[in-house]
C-alpha cells in the first residue's frame, strides 16, 4: 500500500496542523516539542500535556517566546532546532493532566475535543510519548497486588488508546487533511528485559494496538518509533533501581561509556521520519534503523 499524504508532504512548514504531544514536560517529550514548533505553520496548534503545570507552563513560555535553542538540559551545539523559532502565530496550549486516572482522562480529552472541532486544521499529528517504567525493583514473581498492575496499564496502555481514539473522531475523517498518529515505543516492545516485566509488556501491547489502528484504518498514518536508550530521568532510574544486577550494570556501563542518546538528537530523527513520510503504515522503527 502507497503511503497517505503524512505531515512532511510539501513543502515548507506544515500549515494548519493540529499537533500534540504527550508526556510534554521533559524528556523526550519536551525536545520533540522543542523541534515540532518550528515546523507548524501559520493556523497551527500545539497542545502539551503532561502531569506537571509549572514544567508546562516553562515549555509553553519558552515555544511562544520562539526561544526553542534555549534548552538547559541539553548542548545547544547538538540542537538542531537552536536557530529557530516556534512558527508565526502558532496557539500553544498545555493540559496538566494524570492520564492514569479517569479525571486527568477526561480533562485530556476534553482538551482534545475543543481543540478539534476547529474546522480549518488540514493535518493531526498526534504523539503518544507519556510513559513509565513501573516498580522495576521487582521481578515477575513480585507482582502480586492487582491494584499496582492496573493502575501501570492503565497510564502506560489503555490512556494511549483512550486519547487517540478520542483525538481521531473528533478530528474526523476530513477530505483532503491527513492525520498520523505517533507511538513512543521501545526496543522493549520486542526484547524480554528482566526486572521489566510491566515495561516490556506494555510497550509490546501498544506496538499491537497501534498496528491494529493501522490495519483497521488504512487512510492514517501509524508509527511507532523506539528512540533508543535516552540519557533521561528514566535512564537515571534504569541505572540505580533495576532489581536485577546484571541490568543495572549493563545500564550504568553504557552511561560510563558515553552510548547513551540525547533527546534531542532522536527526537530529530523522528521529525526526519515524519518529514520523509515513506514508512509503512503500523510499522516499528528503531532509533538505529534510521
Amino acid at each position: 500500500m502507497e503511503p497517505g499524504p503524512g505531515p512532511g508532504s510539501g513543502p515548507g512548514s506544515w500549515a494548519a496542523t493540529a499537533c500534540v504531544v504527550t508526556g510534554a514536560s521533559r524528556g523526550f517529550g519536551r525536545s520533540l516539542a522543542r523541534l515540532l514548533a518550528p515546523q507548524l505553520g501559520p493556523g497551527s496548534a500545539l497542545l502539551l500535556l503532561a502531569r506537571s503545570a509549572d514544567a508546562l507552563g516553562e515549555l509553553a513560555s519558552e515555544l511562544r517566546a520562539g526561544t526553542t535553542g534555549n534548552d538547559p538540559g541539553n548542548d545547544p551545539g547538538n540542537d538542531p532546532g537552536s536557530d529557530s523559532g516556534s512558527g508565526p502565530g502558532l496557539r500553544v496550549q498545555c493540559v496538566a493532566a494524570d492520564l492514569g486516572c479517569e479525571e486527568g482522562l477526561r480533562r485530556a480529552s476534553a482538551a482534545l475535543r475543543e481543540l478539534l472541532q476547529d474546522p480549518t486544521f488540514g493535518r493531526l499529528l498526534l504523539v503518544n510519548n507519556a510513559g513509565s517504567l513501573g516498580d522495576i525493583s521487582k521481578s515477575f514473581l513480585d507482582f502480586t497486588d492487582l491494584q499496582e498492575i492496573n493502575t501501570y496499564f492503565s497510564f502506560n496502555i489503555s490512556s494511549a488508546l483512550c486519547l487517540t481514539s478520542v483525538a481521531l473522531g473528533a478530528f474526523g475523517a476530513r477530505p483532503g487533511c491527513s492525520r498520523t498518529v505517533v507511538n513512543i515505543s521501545s526496543l522493549c516492545a520486542r526484547e524480554p528485559f528482566p526486572s521489566w516485566a510491566l515495561y516490556c509488556a506494555a510497550k509490546a501491547a501498544r506496538d499491537m494496538v497501534f498496528r491494529v489502528l493501522a490495519l483497521e484504518q488504512p487512510q492514517l498514518r501509524v508509527l511507532s518509533y523506539a528512540p533508543g536508550p535516552l540519557d533521561t530521568d528514566m535512564q537515571l532510574l534504569a541505572r540505580t533501581r533495576t532489581g536485577d544486577p546484571g541490568m543495572r550494570q549493563h545500564f550504568q556501563r553504557m552511561q560510563e561509556q558515553g552510548q547513551l542518546i540525547d533527546s534531542s538528537v532522536s527526537a530529530q530523527k523522528l521529525l526526519q521520519l515524519l518529514k520523509e513520510d515513506s514508512f509503512p503504515s503500523g510499522a516499528h522503527v528503531d532509533f538505529y534503523d534510521i
